[in-house]
């Protein structure tokens, strides 16, 4: 059996899809009078001038789906491609495809540029040696998270928290208005029960050995860099070896060029929103075939 990432989307996100054509055509399509009802075919090309990952194509299927117009791939979700490639082939009405081409470029183009920096990412984290998790963050598009965790799954990466139900999260305003970390976490065992992890942030050594010894799942290290972050993720794992049971997890400021000292093996979960915000969209074209 052949998995195919489209089954991760729950049933909810074609609704998604036709809320995108209510915000781009709120009224009048003037330009599709103009071209009317004749029947074209029009091709998808992936351009810009660097390798790119392809990633969205049910969305971009369900857009022309919903304009009764069919979408012949000629790429595997997920595979890379150099450019100028023809990606897809869509056929319909020569209005419906201009209907659908900006929303489903625009969508096609983060979605891509998203799984091809995650792919990047995590393979110069591989080739560092770095045996952990290569991880998003919850600091995503207002009304595009969905595209946005797809697009890091596409390109290999864990897409971390979904959403605030999803895992328990205590960041350093929760720890503050609670009062102190162990307060905190207590707190929301009490109310996330045994099946949610509970991830804690913590600005030092002490932090750190507070939110361990609380019980908590997972410890991010915040903002930590270089020896220090080392050293602390060092001497408390061999402190709690044996008694209890944590990952670490680094976060911020993490690039490209600072990944090499980041990635490494001491600690667990590096997350980044550098796979996700700013990121390079990839470059896609929809032209009409002109009928022979």
């Amino acid at each position: 059996m052949t998995n195919s990432y489209e089954h991760l989307l729950p049933p909810s996100w074609k609704a998604q899809v036709a809320g995108w054509f209510a915000e781009d055509t709120p009224s009048f399509d003037y330009g599709g009078y103009v071209v009317g009802e004749v029947h074209r075919e029009a091709f998808l090309f992936g351009k810009g001038k660097h390798t790119a990952v392809l990633a969205g194509r049910p969305f971009f299927t369900e857009v022309f789906a919903q304009l009764g117009c069919e979408v012949e791939w000629h790429l595997q979700e997920g595979e890379s491609f150099e450019p100028v490639k023809h990606v897809a082939t869509v056929r319909g009405k020569a209005r419906h495809i201009l209907l659908g081409e900006r929303i489903a470029l625009n969508m096609l183009a983060r979605c891509s540029g998203i799984a091809t920096k995650s792919k990047r990412i995590k393979d110069l984290a591989v080739g560092y040696g770095y045996k952990g998790i290569i991880a998003g963050t919850r600091k995503t598009t207002p009304g595009f998270r969905l595209v946005e965790k797809y697009g890091m799954i596409v390109g290999g990466i864990d897409p971390h928290r979904h959403d605030l139900s999803s895992m328990i999260m205590l960041k350093d305003n929760h720890i503050w208005s609670s009062g102190s970390i162990t307060v905190a976490i207590q707190q929301a065992r009490a109310v996330g029960g045994f099946s949610l992890l509970l991830d804690v942030e913590v600005g030092s050594e002490a932090e750190a050995d507070e939110a361990i010894e609380a019980g908590a799942d997972i410890i991010m290290l915040d903002n930590m860099e270089g020896e220090h972050l080392l050293s602390v993720a060092r001497k408390l794992k061999e402190k709690w070896a044996g008694k209890r049971k944590f990952l670490f997890e680094t976060s911020g400021n993490i690039t490209e060029e600072n990944l090499q000292e980041r990635a490494v093996n001491d600690i667990d979960i590096l997350s980044t929103s550098v796979v996700h915000q700013s990121v390079q969209h990839i470059d896609f074209s929809l032209k009409i075939q002109m009928p022979n």
